[in-house]
């Protein structure tokens, strides 16, 4: 069990290891890779192809023209989670790309790194069970998080 995440540069490293540093609260093991859609696709199908025999989730970071998550997921019958980077240039217009697919594509879309953590953990859960325990713990903590600031606040 692995993630894989794969971004379409380098200049979306700082995303990319946000997502790693919720991926280690669940305990899931990952690997970064740099490959482009659009200027070196062959590279994204070798990628692809190293992990297809493993349980692994792809997870996608690509901001911009995302042709990258709707490519891996049209390439492979394993999970793929988009996880955009958010740009300001474009006031976030640039998610339509993301969000868009053709038909028969699907990969998973969601907008925070913690997200893609958590949707990340939830599918290896169906097959791992030590996992969705995690899932439960980190639900109730987020849970108590709430209690405790409401309970903070209203003694204001």
């Amino acid at each position: 069990m692995k993630a894989i995440i794969i971004m379409g540069s380098k200049g979306d490293l700082d995303w990319s290891k946000k997502i790693g540093e919720y991926l280690k609260k669940f305990d899931i093991p990952y690997i970064m890779r740099i490959a482009s859609a659009h200027k070196v696709p062959l590279k994204v199908l070798d990628i692809i192809e190293e992990y297809e025999n493993e349980d692994v989730v792809f997870i996608t970071v690509a901001g911009r023209s995302n042709a990258l998550s709707g490519f891996i997921d049209a390439q492979t019958s394993k999970p793929v989670i988009a996880c955009p980077p958010y740009g300001d240039k474009f006031a976030g217009v640039d998610i339509f790309s993301t969000l868009r697919m053709p038909s028969g594509v699907a990969p998973l879309t969601v907008l925070e790194p913690e997200q893609a953590a958590i949707a990340a953990c939830k599918i290896f859960a169906i097959k791992y069970k030590e996992l969705e325990e995690k899932i439960k713990k980190y639900q109730k903590e987020k849970r108590e998080e709430i209690e405790i600031d409401d309970e903070n606040i209203k003694n204001l």
